[in-house]
């Protein structure tokens, strides 16, 4: 069969493709695209688009009806409709032998510095990532893609400026992608008229260079799904896996996906997300930082009734999030799947080593707590952190590859309990208002000059940073919320602390390198995302019209 083998109209015809890279000269830009986007995969990721995309339109139109019915008092519940899913007896596929151990997770974009470190981090698996911590720019996407491939060949290679070299070592870490979530475009690529989605770019581009390969070495094609809202947008994920093992002539249950728990919706279909991912399942990943702007975003017309206090007290102790990590574990060990924790964000500091040991404290009582729950394993996103992660999960998992075996018939979750954002302990500051402008501005202005994994206050933060902090002013406003010492939040108040903290980042910075930077569209659109009715569902989509 021919790699278009099954896939509707998968040909060049009515497909336009940018050949253009900004940045690059005419001679370099299209020595790039021909390289990564030849013919075939070109016609390859169209005809993706041809057979799927309608599809993706009409699930994102889901999307808003679920939140129209929301905004008319609705509430979240687990399904009627799939209850003899959850009641059934199932497993999903056994683990590929690549994805077995995954004790240490790391994660970042796809910039060749960054592959080579993460893949010779020691962590067991890296998260290659085209979305929260990668800023879509045609450059970025096409020399990612160009960078994985060259992984995979074992010949990626990266010299800084100042000489020093890196490439890869005899020992690297299972390679794993997460392309965009259903709702971004790819603009760059037009189908029929129209801008194909970013998922199915990323995810077919990737299968059509590099899984023949990784098969014929033993290696699993893989990828961790962002942002889905519904078991039927997995079962979209999982035919768009059907489809392209045919097309390739891959085994079924060749491809292999981990699911991010990270939006509120999500959290009550995790049996049926796993139920239509069988054969190509991976587990569930708890997506901490989006999933607290999602619960913010679902209840976004009711702000009152789910109001949050300011980010830093919102840890995974409190009641909504313990239940949500519970269940997740009880979830995917039922049913034979890895259940992966969250994010470590914390970049050590060689210069302040008290820093250092409060926040390795804290990073290290976050994995006891995960390991303890029943995780297989976490996420880190610096490779500093590699070996602290790895030594929690040994001392719990010893020789054992996970703890699939250990099931949690002591989790008893319920559809309250995941909603109980009320009981969650902590106040509304300025402080809190400060930090929320400043992370957000700091994380937009690296972001719309190309870099979506940012370094702020000794965390590394992704485009979650920005869609928090601009989520949680705007529901503070919204819900006439009080500070602490009284005051309330209101737009006005918002400006005034955004003024104040521009100066002083102007101030830090300089006026020069301040005037030269993407400080003014940063600040527009923080304010536009923040304070604007009505709320925008995601900042990217708007931030994607300035780069």
């Amino acid at each position: 069969m021919g790699v278009t083998g099954g896939l509707r109209g998968a040909t060049s015809d009515g497909v336009s493709v940018e050949r253009a890279v900004r940045g690059l000269a005419a001679d370099d830009a299209a020595e790039l695209a021909g390289e990564v986007l030849g013919d075939g995969a070109v016609a390859f990721v169209a005809g993706l688009q041809r057979t799927f995309g309608p599809r993706r339109r009409e699930l994102l139109h889901r999307r808003a009806q679920r939140r129209a019915l929301i905004a008319a008092g609705g509430t979240l519940d687990f399904l009627p409709e799939t209850a003899d899913v959850r009641a059934g007896d199932w497993r999903g596929a056994p683990p590929a032998p690549d994805l077995t151990d995954r004790r240490c997770e790391i994660t970042g974009p796809t910039d060749a510095k960054m592959v080579i470190n993460a893949l010779n981090s020691g962590a067991r698996l890296f998260m290659a990532d085209f979305e929260d911590a990668n800023v879509p720019t045609w450059f970025n996407l096409l020399d990612g893609q160009r960078n994985l491939t060259a992984a995979i060949a074992g010949t990626l290679t990266f010299t800084n400026p100042d000489g020093r070299s890196y490439r890869l070592g005899e020992q690297t870490a299972t390679l794993v992608v997460r392309p965009r979530g259903w709702h971004l475009p790819e603009r760059h690529v037009l189908v029929d008229g129209a801008p194909m989605s970013g998922s199915l770019f990323d995810a077919g581009l990737y299968l059509f260079r590099n899984a023949r390969t990784l098969v014929d070495a033993g290696r699993t094609p893989a990828f961790y799904l962002p942002k889905l809202e519904s078991h039927l947008e997995a079962r979209l994920w999982n035919d768009v896996f059907t489809a392209a093992e045919d097309a390739l002539d891959l085994p079924r249950g060749t491809i292999r996906a981990t699911v991010l728990i990270e939006t509120l919706p999500a959290a009550f279909e995790m049996e049926e997300i796993l139920y239509e991912l069988r054969e190509h399942s991976a587990g569930l990943n708890a997506g901490r930082w989006d999933y607290m702007f999602s619960t913010i975003k679902t209840f976004a017309s009711r702000p009152a009734e789910f109001l949050l206090p300011d980010r830093g007290s919102v840890t995974m102790t409190v009641p909504f999030l313990r239940a949500y990590t519970e269940l997740l574990v009880a979830t995917c060990h039922r049913r034979g799947a890895h259940a992966i924790g969250g994010m470590a964000a914390f970049i050590p500091s060689r210069r302040d080593p008290e820093v250092n040991a409060a926040a390795l404290a804290k990073v290290r009582a976050d994995k006891e707590r995960e390991s303890g729950d029943g995780f297989d394993g976490s996420w880190v996103a610096h490779p500093d952190l590699v070996p602290v992660c790895t030594e929690v999960f040994d001392g719990v998992l010893g020789d054992a590859p996970n703890q699939l075996a250990r099931q949690r018939d002591d989790v008893h979750v319920t559809a309250a309990q995941l909603l109980d954002i009320a009981a969650t302990p902590g106040e509304i500051t300025e402080a809190g208002v400060r930090i929320n402008i400043s992370v957000g501005l700091r994380y937009l202005e690296a972001w719309l000059r190309g870099t979506g994994a940012v370094g702020i206050d000794n965390l590394m933060e992704d485009a979650a940073t920005a869609e928090i902090s601009r989520s949680q002013l705007h529901q503070w406003v919204a819900a006439g919320a009080k500070l602490a010492d009284g005051r309330v939040v209101t737009a006005e108040l918002v400006r005034a602390v955004l003024a104040q903290e521009v100066e002083r980042l102007q101030a830090a910075g300089g006026a020069e390198a301040f005037a030269a930077g993407r400080w003014k569209d940063a600040v527009e659109l923080f304010e536009q995302t923040a304070l604007g009715e009505p709320y925008a569902e995601f900042l990217t989509l708007p931030a994607y019209d300035r780069i």
